[in-house]
């Protein structure tokens, strides 16, 4: 049975190997291979350390695929932010937040497709991303109460309709990879980036820019 990495030790050596170890997996999955078929002695052996080594530093290889998605999900937040930390109707700024999003997509797009398959079947994993996502429904959910307040955004439900919107963009994001670019990249941020204009304020006014 694997060990429990032991966590105390914050030195550059250890900083470094985990780090090695995350680009192992993330490198190996771009390569094409697959998460239910990637052995912990691959994933060791391509980071340049042994097996044993691996369990000093992780738990399994799902530990490595979780905090491999929660570095990723941070870079998603940094680009969605440039939205979330704005007040007022910017078509702009949404679509360059949307646009930002969509490159980190195609970027990992091989770990996030891993991460959302692998959740059909390890409870944890899926219950692992759904907890990321609820960061961005939370920002989501903050700004469309702020432009209620600010009388920008007419009266409707904040959470369900933020719970919607974030979740249509990330299953829209995972279809385009997966099917292999089936629309226009920039045609789906456009759509994407106009659905949330029209769902929080009822209408289109790129004229308007962002009161920062």
């Amino acid at each position: 049975m694997a060990s429990t990495p032991r966590r105390t030790d914050g030195t550059p050596k250890r900083e470094r190997i985990q780090r090695d170890v995350l680009r192992a997996m993330e490198d190996l999955l771009t390569e094409g291979e697959t998460y239910a078929d990637m052995g912990v002695e691959r994933i060791a052996g391509r980071a340049g350390i042994s097996r044993t080594s691996f369990y000093f530093y992780f738990r399994d290889k799902r530990e490595v695929l979780e905090r491999l998605t929660v570095t990723v999900a941070d870079e998603l937040y940094a680009a969605a932010d440039i939205w979330w930390s704005g007040t007022g109707i910017s078509h702009e700024a949404l679509l360059r937040s949307i646009r930002d999003v969509s490159a980190l997509f195609v970027q990992h797009g091989p770990l996030l497709r891993a991460i959302v398959e692998v959740g059909t079947y390890e409870r944890d994993v899926a219950e692992h991303w759904r907890t990321l996502i609820e960061r961005f429904v939370d920002a989501t959910e903050q700004r469309i109460v702020l432009e209620q307040a600010a009388g920008n955004a007419p009266a409707f439900p904040a959470r369900p309709t933020a719970f919607a919107l974030v979740w249509g963009v990330e299953r829209s994001l995972y279809q385009q990879f997966v099917q292999g670019d089936p629309f226009d990249p920039e045609e789906l941020v456009e759509a994407i980036s106009t659905s949330w204009l029209r769902a929080i304020y009822g209408r289109l006014d790129p004229g308007v820019i962002d009161r920062t």
